[in-house]
């Protein structure tokens, strides 16, 4: 169950956290809100792609999955290509806009390795050249491909769906749209949710005690959903706002290991949607750091002159744990 609002952000802020926001200001870090989508990819790529060798993993790959009209990249994670591991289909973060595989190829090395299992990065569609619902299509199709693809993978031990922010939100609504298809949904056994965005709104106390000076604003998320959605009333579909799915689709949903920070506009959605989980059935693991920032499981290694975060070991080591856990 979800703390009390009270207890959600009593601890000062991380000593590794706060060297990130002051050299983001000693080095005139730019406002996301007030860049250009082109802009805003090539800051987070700036800071999110880190200098030297990544977490070694035994075996990554490309390839493309056929769609519509189109092809979905994905990079897959082996850990042991001699061996049969479950499959994790994980979607990075960067507010539907940004983002990449390689600024966020460090947590899927880390849950490929940690999780024991094979990882498929999807490099979805981006806002807002392709808006919603476009990148939910593609986590869908990715997933459902994983799926029927697992012996080709090596993985056909079980399948998760994985995600950070943004990526969170498309592998809430991946679990969701796998409960109301009718025609061989993918079967999911695990969701491992890092501080996804749930509901199209901006009024909980988390917005207003977060709203700036923490990494991700309040106004760079009013800025993420406008060029996410089409048109306002998108965000009341539960497809781009999963805290408004009916309880009858939560209550069938897998199991979820979600991860909240106390420094987060997000937080107090995040919270809503671990209780809606609850009161529905769904096992939750919700593990609460209340000293952290948004993104900060991807803040272990960052580009010079950012240092990193060592609570982001934990947060990686606990993902893998419910993943090996689920897949038992």
């Amino acid at each position: 169950m979800a703390l009390p609002l009270a207890k959600r952000r009593a601890a000062e802020l991380d000593s590794d956290a706060r060297a990130i926001l002051d050299e983001g200001v000693a080095v005139g870090a730019p406002d996301i809100s007030h860049l250009s989508p082109e802009q805003a990819r090539a800051a987070l790529s700036d800071v999110f792609i880190p200098d030297g060798e990544p977490e070694p993993v035994a075996s990554v790959t490309e390839r493309k999955i056929p769609a519509d009209a189109r092809d979905i990249r994905i990079r897959v994670y082996d850990p042991d290509p001699d061996e049969t591991r479950p499959a994790v289909v994980y979607f990075h973060g960067g507010g539907w806009v940004a983002g990449s595989l390689d600024t966020h190829d460090g947590v899927a090395r880390s849950l490929a390795n940690e999780g024991d299992c094979v990882v498929v990065s999807v490099d979805y569609r981006k806002a807002p050249e392709h808006p919603f619902p476009a990148a939910v299509e593609d986590a869908y199709l990715a997933t459902k491909w994983t799926d029927d693809n697992a012996d080709e993978l090596g993985a056909s031990e079980g399948l998760a769906v994985a995600g950070e922010s943004a990526g969170g939100t498309l592998a809430t609504v991946v679990t969701q749209m796998a409960v109301a298809k009718n025609v061989a949904p993918p079967d999911i056994d695990q969701q491992v949710l890092f501080y996804p965005a749930t509901d199209h709104s901006f009024d909980t106390p988390s917005y207003e005690e977060n709203a700036d000076g923490y990494s991700l604003t309040a106004r760079s998320m009013v800025w993420f959903w406008n060029q996410y959605l089409r048109d306002s009333i998108d965000g009341a579909n539960p497809y781009a706002s999963p805290l408004r799915a009916p309880e009858r689709v939560l209550a069938d949903l897998p199991p979820a290991a979600l991860f909240t920070c106390g420094y987060d506009p997000l937080r107090d959605e995040q919270f809503a949607y671990a209780e809606a989980l609850a009161e529905a059935g769904v096992r939750v693991e919700h593990h609460h750091y209340d000293d952290m920032i948004h993104d900060f499981v991807n803040m272990r290694r960052l580009a010079d002159p950012f240092p990193g975060i060592e609570a982001a070991d934990d947060a990686r080591q606990r993902a893998g744990a419910a993943l090996r856990t689920a897949f038992e």
